[in-house]
């Protein structure tokens, strides 16, 4: 059976998760649709002034490379 993107979503994330666990944050997955992934930083990643940066050139670029789908 083949994998859902949901799942390697899932599993790429579970990957980066633990380098924003170092810093007090999290990210959750929201949802996917039509080629979108929606996630949710929590923790201190949900305030942090760097969060934009950490969206686009951390957890985007990751789940490009990990998840070529998308």
């Amino acid at each position: 059976m083949a994998e859902t993107v949901e799942n390697r979503v899932q599993k790429a994330l579970n990957e980066i998760r633990p380098q924003l666990q170092a810093d007090g944050g999290d990210v959750a997955f929201v949802s996917y649709e039509k080629g979108i992934v929606k996630v949710k930083l929590q923790g201190h990643c949900a305030g942090c002034p760097m969060s934009q940066m950490t969206l686009k050139q951390g957890i985007e670029t990751f789940l490009k490379k990990k998840v070529p789908k998308l």
